[in-house]
């Protein structure tokens, strides 16, 4: 019908073009909005959010966005995945999928580990990340419940990022910015130096929830955690700084490794404190670091007042991943000790819809 009324119009030849070129100008204008679906996430949005998730991407293999969206979209949540950079496959080194996390490896396994030998791809500068937020508010799609964040690897594209924050809360004031805060780790940094201070600084005061591993809440607080009570001080560090939820998701005390959580549930009381404490894997995982952020996002969100809750949730999830990993490793014969392994998501999803709670929090006093 709309072919039809199309042509006809076309073969109408009136006297004046200029009326031609404004009547089918006007057509086309009325033919596009017709035929224009709704996004349906806006019109019809989840009970948990729409997630706007800014993060590394590997064509084979699983870091970055490809641990987190997918985990995220299982819990019900619809996710739109910017790509920071987008390699054949992960480094080898450490840009967030090859940080310790909860998969913290033996010491003396550490050394040992190898990624592939090389890889290629493109990174993602500031203002391309601009013109994707200019094409989204241009439709008016830019309305998020939710900003994740993981590696990013230049100053200038970190500013962006803090524009981004800025725009999507001038649409949404009660977004929700969960941070990974992806620096380094086991003592060593692999972004540049010029980094920490805009996190401390700048990233820091806008983050809803904040998730660095031990040596990343070391240097957003600038004191060395030592002790249970050194992570309980970083975390009150970080709430006095700006974010109510903290998550650091790896500790190592006395050859004990803990996730310390802290929620500050109303601005200038004291927070609810905890730590769970998790079984060393003796191996190398890809991509743990992002999926647990994404858990803690998705399960924060299910329980807004029980952080400690969600983080035994997230933690069930991840442990029953990784330990699906390493049986299907030692099945198809391989040394799991010799390399840097790929997480089974796909065949975990169950684990990461409904985990069985195997690590309980304990709140401390």
């Amino acid at each position: 019908m709309l072919i039809l009324q199309t042509s006809l119009f076309i073969n109408f030849r009136p006297q004046s073009n200029a009326f031609y070129n404004l009547s089918f100008s006007s057509l086309k204008k009325k033919c596009s909005r017709a035929m224009a679906p709704p996004i349906l996430s806006l019109a019809l949005p989840s009970e948990t959010g729409r997630v706007l998730s800014i993060q590394s991407h590997t064509v084979q293999g699983y870091v970055g966005n490809k641990s987190a969206v997918f985990p995220l979209q299982l819990l019900g949540y619809d996710v739109d995945p910017i790509m920071s950079v987008q390699f054949s496959n992960h480094t080898g080194k450490s840009m967030s999928d090859t940080r310790c996390g909860l998969s913290f490896i033996l010491c003396q396994y550490y050394l040992s580990v190898h990624g592939y030998p090389t890889f290629k791809g493109q990174v993602l500068n500031g203002k391309q990340l601009w013109e994707l937020i200019e094409g989204l508010e241009a439709n008016n799609l830019l309305y998020y419940t939710h900003l994740l964040t993981g590696y990013i690897g230049s100053v200038s594209f970190l500013d962006t990022v803090l524009e981004v924050v800025s725009k999507l809360r001038s649409i949404n004031p009660t977004l929700t910015y969960v941070c990974d805060p992806v620096m380094g780790d086991d003592g060593k940094l692999y972004v540049p130096q010029e980094l920490v201070s805009v996190y401390r600084e700048k990233v820091v005061p806008v983050a809803s929830m904040l998730t660095p591993n031990q040596f990343e809440a070391e240097q957003l607080t600038g004191f060395r955690i030592a002790s249970e009570q050194d992570g309980r001080k970083a975390c009150n560090h970080l709430h006095a700084a700006g974010p109510s939820k903290v998550v650091i998701t790896s500790i190592c005390i006395d050859g004990t490794l803990l996730l310390i959580g802290s929620h500050e549930k109303e601005k200038g009381q004291s927070p609810v404190q905890f730590k769970i404490v998790i079984p060393k894997i003796p191996a190398y995982f890809t991509g743990t670091g992002d999926l647990m952020t994404a858990l803690l996002l998705g399960w924060s969100n299910k329980y807004p007042n029980n952080l400690e809750k969600a983080a035994e949730l997230a933690v069930s999830s991840l442990q029953a991943v990784l330990s699906r990993t390493l049986k299907d490793y030692e099945k198809a014969g391989y040394d799991p000790q010799t390399s840097s392994l790929e997480i089974r998501l796909i065949q975990s999803q169950d684990d990461i819809r409904d985990p069985e709670i195997k690590y309980i929090a304990q709140i401390y006093d």
